[in-house]
């Protein structure tokens, strides 16, 4: 896939959709995934060539670091800049992160006390919140250490405790959208979003908010975010439509089950996030390990796992982008390579630490 996008300028994997390859530039949202993936790559062999690529396909990201019109900018630079930085130590990379931080930090409002998520659909609400953004705060961390910058920390913080206030349910599932009045902060309502209502779970939104609390509790030791992590993985895990092979469905709530489309991107997300967590939660290690342990075995079944060759190069399929829109439905997806590659490298790693 590499080496049949480095000829095609400025653009990187998207998707594979109605029999070809889907691409974009910088802009799209998920436009770090790709250069991340090959910095997976690179990471697991250290092959000199795969380098090369990260570097190619991560630079085609860089101006995205004056991204200010949505929260995306953490998904785009982190996922790219922040793992070659760690992997290289190359002080440009660090330079990007920074000036990407002060763009995302632009779009925190301390009277709503959260980072807005979209500018779009204003006759819709106003301050927009869904729970990806919880992804978003990672890079805020990192810059915090970095520079030494209380600042973004207590942004990400602000913006991690807000969340834990209001996005989740009594039975620990997750709204996707949280709608606030833009100079109060109250809450005005919740909007179903990607998922298919505002009363459903989203599968993909349970796996953000598992992976973002864990995250933080990470980079902040506060025992709330570690809890909320462990509810988090307590949903999925005893959830009654969760299907045996722990890839769930879309939407734990979608009506057709069991005739609705998987997201084997959801499965790749929360493997990652409970081999981190296996580490933080005493007594439940086994259990959290075991179960991701399950889920990457499916992922890399006949099912999910993508022979080699075939479209474009893609690891796994079977993902789900929007299903309300109609839009990347059953396919293999980015980002779902992303974190199917990153819980691999965390199994490794795990079991050599073991």
């Amino acid at each position: 896939m590499a080496e049949k996008y480095s000829a095609r300028e400025g653009r990187l994997p998207r998707t594979w959709e109605n029999g070809e390859d889907v691409s974009s530039d910088s802009r799209w949202w998920c436009s770090g995934f790709f250069p991340g993936v090959l910095w997976y790559v690179y990471e697991n062999g250290r092959n000199p060539r795969v380098l090369e690529y990260a570097r190619m396909f991560t630079a085609r990201v860089e101006r995205e670091k004056h991204t200010t019109d949505n929260h995306d900018v953490g998904f785009m630079l982190y996922c790219s800049f922040g793992n070659g930085l760690r992997l290289t130590g190359d002080e440009s990379y660090e330079e990007v992160l920074l000036t990407g931080a002060r763009s995302l930090a632009t779009r925190f409002k301390p009277e709503v006390g959260l980072i807005r998520s979209w500018d779009h659909n204003r006759d819709k609400w106003q301050y927009p919140v869904i729970i990806d953004n919880m992804m978003n705060l990672e890079m805020l961390f990192t810059v915090s250490k970095l520079t030494g910058d209380k600042h973004y920390y207590d942004i990400a913080v602000c913006h991690a405790d807000n969340t834990l206030k209001n996005h989740f349910r009594p039975d620990n599932s997750c709204f996707h959208i949280v709608c606030y009045d833009a100079e109060t902060g109250r809450v005005t309502g919740q909007r179903g979003g990607q998922g298919y209502s505002a009363a459903s779970a989203w599968s993909r939104g349970q796996s953000w908010a598992l992976y973002g609390f864990t995250m933080c509790y990470r980079e902040t030791g506060d025992p709330r975010y570690l809890d909320r992590a462990v509810k988090c993985a307590e949903y999925f895990i005893n959830h009654p439509r969760l299907p045996e092979d722990l890839v769930p469905y879309w939407d734990y709530d979608a009506p057709g089950i069991p005739d609705e489309p998987r997201d084997a991107s959801a499965a790749a997300i929360t493997a990652s996030a409970l081999l981190e967590l296996a580490k933080y939660a005493p007594g439940k290690e086994k259990s959290y390990y075991g179960t991701a342990r399950k889920i990457l075995t499916s992922l890399a079944s006949d099912r999910y796992l993508i022979p080699a060759g075939k479209k474009c190069g893609f690891l796994i399929d079977h993902s789900v982008g929007s299903k309300p829109s109609g839009s990347q439905v059953d396919v293999p997806i980015i980002y779902g390579d992303y974190y199917f590659l990153e819980a691999l490298l965390r199994l490794k790693n795990y079991k050599t630490q073991k």
